[in-house]
This record gives C-alpha cells, structure tokens and sequence, in this order.
C-alpha cells in the first residue's frame, strides 16, 4: 500500500500558517489529481489547495476552522486503492526540545494571576505559560500588542514587551495615572424586521485593519485638482489602436500609477514605513492598488518596482492583477510588500474620498472622477475659459513623518507630472 501525506504548503514568503475555511473531500471520497481539497485562508488572501496525487481520502486531520502550521500533515491519502491507514502517517510529534515541553505542559493551563478572568483573545500554550512565569495577569496580556495573524500575540512580542517592561522603572503610587479608558463601541439593538448579517472572513479583517489604522496613525487629507485633459485625448486617441496591437485595454489607472511612483522616488519619506520612532524609507516602490471584488469586499494587489516600469509594463500587471483579483486566482504574494497605496474613488462618479492608510504604510493617494468643466487658462495673450477634464486627488498620510508641506509638494509633483503627460506619445 502506499499513502500519501498531504502538508500544509507555504502560500507565501511571510505566512506560516492558514485556517482550513473547508474541506471540499472528505474521508473516503476519490480525488484525482490537481483536483481541489480544501480551502485555505490567511491574513492575506483565500485559495484551494489541490491534490497532487490520485487516490482516496483516508483521513483528514483538522476540522474546518483550524489554524494549522505550514508543514503540517493535513490528510492522508491512499494511492493504491487499498483504504488502509498507515500507523507512522499520523502528524509527526515535534522535536522534545524544552520550548516543546512547556508548551506541551501549559496545553490546560489558564494564567493562574488572571483565574477568574475570561478574555476573547486567543493565546498560544506557550504565550501562557511565558505569561504565568512573568507572573503577568490576563488584563495585562490583552494590552500587549501583537503582530501575528488577525493581532494575535506570538512568543517574540511577549518577549519583547517583558524586555521593555522589566527596564522600566516602577512608578511609585502616587505618580502612577489612571490608564486611558478604551473606546466602547455603543450597545446596539435590533428592531423588528431589521435585517442581522455576518461579517465573513474578509470583511473582518479589513474591518480590524481600518480601526488599527485609524488608531495607530494620525491621519491628515489634503487635496490638489488636476487638469488631465492630455491623457483623456490621448487615451481615447489610442485605445482601440493599442488594444488591437497588445490586446490590453488601457485605463487611467495605470497613468496615476506611473506618475506616484516618479513622485515617491522624490520624496522617500512618503515610500516609508515607522517603526517606533525610527523611518524606514523602503529601497523598492511597489504601489498597491485597491480593488473591488465581486463580493463587496476589497483586496489590494500590488504593482512591483513600478518605478522601473514603463507605461505599457505597468498596463499589463494591472490588468493581469485586476483580473485575477475579480476571479479570486490572487496568490498571497500578489498582495505583499507594498509601499504606496492607489484608491479610485472615481470609478463609482465620486469626486473625491478620505481614504484609510494600509499600515504599515504612511500614504495613499484617492483619485477622483474625472470630469468636464469650465477652466481658467493662462496664455500669451490672457486668461481664457475652457471646457477641460478636471480630477481630484486626495492624499491621507501619517502626521507623524509626514507633515502638511511634505505631503503638498509630493501631490504638487503628481499634478505636474500628470499634467505635462505628452499626448503625442506613441504607444
């Protein structure tokens, strides 16, 4: 007989673990190969594990639900047609080492300082029995921010935070001041014939990842109009030509992309990230762009080195992305790594927006709709009004590094950039 383990593979360069949303074979069912197993969800993107062999389920290891570890046995299936199970294809133990023995010993242990405490974070075995040694209560722990998936606290962050903890000195009574009240979402009651929905899976993290955001960065907008009358007649003067050549069609969006990413090689502090009190300008410009799904949610995949790119480089990955993205074939790399967020408000005729920054960024820049209006030009010979293209952009960032004239000159650069856009350009 021979079986075939199936592991939890690697879905990305960061991610070490997933949550098995469900399982599309069950023990006993035939599968074939490259046919789909389950489905897998992380922190970055959902999508079907497949089946490299052919055979029948045996036995599957994890409920749905479970957040298992990359590497892990997560079925077995028999490839002879025999139906048996092998003794040695149960989930390899972990290695006796004496992290592994305390988490062992700490399965069923609740921190003994917090007993009577409940709380509705999640820790790991050894998170807890780290915390029990510290003598560290549960309300002390859920202050401890965390940096795994959906926040959770992973060994390195207890570590870290016991590290500052213990190098600072201990107040005395009379110096110490009531901590700052948290924010309590208000109590809400339903009425008759209201209708009560469930966030799914996405919605909820990117309901998290806006209250973090809002709460870690001090969010400034400011706002600067633009006459794109050149690219709107280039575009329409190209667009069936380029199409038929490349078979790509050429939207706005890659034009705005083009023109932030010459911009943020100008101004590094917008292509950052903050880590503490320390600014990491961030070597590559890769532009995330956000994208609306089929469902109502948003993902935002990411257009590397864009600044190295020319225009018809950038068409292609955009497109290449905004299709995949409408048919959920994202792969979770798609949407890592980016130093600058695109929002366009102006697909859906808004002139502007306020957008959110997607930590751990520091910017994003909204484009609005683009619209005809009457227009004051200079010339030679006076002003003139004209009927021209107008667009609002808008650019929330984090007031910590980046102040108010910072991020003028930057959206001051993108204006210019967009507006010297020569409309006699080949494609």
């Amino acid at each position: 007989m021979a079986n075939f383990e199936l592991v939890m593979p690697k879905l990305g360069e960061s991610i070490i673990e997933a949550t098995i949303v469900r399982w599309l074979k069950k023990a006993g069912d035939a599968v074939t190969e490259d046919e789909p197993i389950a489905e897998l969800a992380t922190d970055k993107v959902d999508s079907e594990i497949p089946s490299p062999v052919e055979g029948k389920i045996l036995k599957t290891f994890y409920n749905e639900g479970d957040v298992v570890p990359v590497g892990k046995v997560i079925a077995l299936i028999d490839m002879s047609g025999d139906g048996v199970v092998e003794e040695t294809a149960a989930p390899a133990e972990p290695v006796k080492t004496e992290v592994s023995v305390q988490a062992a010993a700490a399965v069923s242990v609740v921190v003994e300082t917090a007993a009577e405490s409940v709380s509705d974070r999640f820790y790991s075995p050894l998170v807890r029995s780290i915390a029990k040694e510290e003598k560290i209560s549960l309300s002390e722990l859920d202050s401890v921010p965390g940096t795994g998936k959906d926040g959770r606290l992973n060994k390195q962050d207890l570590l870290n935070y016991l590290q500052n903890r213990k190098a600072t000195p201990v107040a005395t009574t009379a110096s110490v001041s009531a901590p700052a009240p948290k924010s309590v979402a208000p109590q809400v009651t339903s009425a008759a014939g209201d209708v009560i929905l469930d966030m799914d899976r996405m919605r909820r993290l990117i309901a998290d990842h806006m209250v973090m955001s809002k709460d870690v960065s001090p969010h400034v907008t400011s706002f600067i109009e633009v006459d794109v009358t050149n690219i709107v007649r280039w575009r329409e003067k190209n667009k069936d030509a380029f199409l038929k050549r490349e078979g790509q069609k050429i939207t706005y969006t890659p034009i705005f992309i083009e023109a932030a990413a010459k911009a943020l090689r100008e101004f590094p502090n917008v292509n950052a990230s903050i880590d503490g009190y320390k600014v990491i300008q961030r070597k590559n410009v890769n532009i995330g762009m956000a994208a609306a799904l089929p469902d109502g949610n948003l993902i935002v995949p990411v257009i590397r080195n864009a600044d190295q790119k020319n225009l018809l480089g950038i068409v292609k990955d955009v497109n290449d992305l905004a299709d995949r993205a409408r048919k959920n074939k994202l792969n979770p790399d798609d949407i890592q790594g980016g130093t600058f967020t695109i929002t366009n408000f102006g697909t859906f005729d808004s002139l502007t927006g306020t957008p959110i920054i997607n930590q751990p960024q520091v910017a994003i820049m909204g484009i609005g709709t683009i619209k005809k209006r009457p227009w004051v030009l200079e010339t030679t010979e006076g002003d003139v009004i004209a009927i021209r293209h107008i667009c609002m952009l808008s650019l929330a960032y984090d007031h910590r590094i980046v102040d108010g004239a910072l991020g003028g000159q930057f959206l001051k650069r993108v204006q210019i950039l967009l507006e010297s856009f020569d409309s006699n350009m080949a494609v």
